[in-house]
């Protein structure tokens, strides 16, 4: 009998040995439970401050006035520089708010500091046939207000290139102007004198992502300013009714900046 039972007791130790690995599967092994959880989508919108300084490089089409004209009539004038302004500094800031990735808008104040004006004139002397010259001097600065829409053209190892247009009023002021002519040793000066003109701007630039926050902006705009003249004109030093003051026509400027743009969300 017990030589019977031998066969049946092994077989069944072996059904147990084989089974243990599987039973000890199930005792130590828990698998994990992986839970999908959808990223959390940006949010590009927002508000945002920014602030810049910069150089300009100042142009105009003309200085005017009824005696340059009533000069280039009747006595022969010519230009021998037609005038320049020297390049000068701006500071500026404003506030705005990106509507998502690709659009923003901002509102703008400048201060354009002064720019040195000098421009020289030949023509004859009516009375004498000589030639005499006027030597023309004088400063400029602004303060330009413009509301301001941006297209960001994508982003590039935290680089993001963009355009933009604006739209506003700038208060030119003349100061300081001076008409002397050597040789009769006549002196004309000019009032200060400050006017609002219609103003626009191009821009272009790149911004430079820092942090979450905050954005390096380095850009060039084009700005057109409008017009600018003086105040009345005295002749050494009393007031001439028959000389109208000088106008300049159509300031326009090519300007560098450099800047930041801080999120506020």
């Amino acid at each position: 009998m017990h030589r019977k039972l031998l066969p049946a007791i092994a077989g069944a130790a072996l059904i147990s040995v084989a089974a243990m690995p599987a039973n000890a599967a199930d005792i130590f092994y828990d698998p994990p439970v992986y839970k999908y959880e959808p990223p959390e989508p940006k949010s590009y919108g927002g508000w945002y401050l920014r602030g810049h300084i910069g150089v300009t490089n100042q142009r105009y089409t003309g200085l005017d006035s009824q005696a340059i004209r009533n000069a280039i009539r009747d006595w022969d004038h010519q230009w021998i520089d037609r005038g320049s302004f020297t390049s000068s500094g701006l500071v500026g800031g404003g506030v705005g708010y990106r509507l998502n990735e690709w659009l923003r808008g901002d509102i703008t104040v400048e201060y354009r500091m002064n720019s040195k004006f000098s421009a020289l004139d030949r023509f004859t002397n009516p009375d004498t046939l000589a030639p005499n010259n006027n030597d023309y001097t004088g400063r400029k600065s602004e303060l330009l207000f413009l509301a301001n829409a941006y297209a960001d053209l994508g982003k590039f190892h935290g680089i993001t290139p963009y355009i933009g247009a604006g739209i506003g009023t700038s208060r030119n002021t003349i100061a300081g102007f001076v008409d002397r002519n050597p040789q009769t040793d006549v002196v004309l000066n000019a009032a200060t004198h400050s006017q609002w003109q219609l103003a626009w701007a191009l821009h272009a630039g790149v911004g430079v992502e820092l942090n979450d926050r905050a954005t390096l902006d380095i850009g060039y705009s084009f700005t057109h300013l409008g017009h600018a003249r003086t105040g009345q004109v005295l002749n050494n030093g009393v007031p001439e009714a028959n000389i109208d003051p000088f106008v300049f026509r159509n300031l326009h400027s090519h300007d560098l900046k450099v800047g930041l743009r801080y999120s506020l969300n």
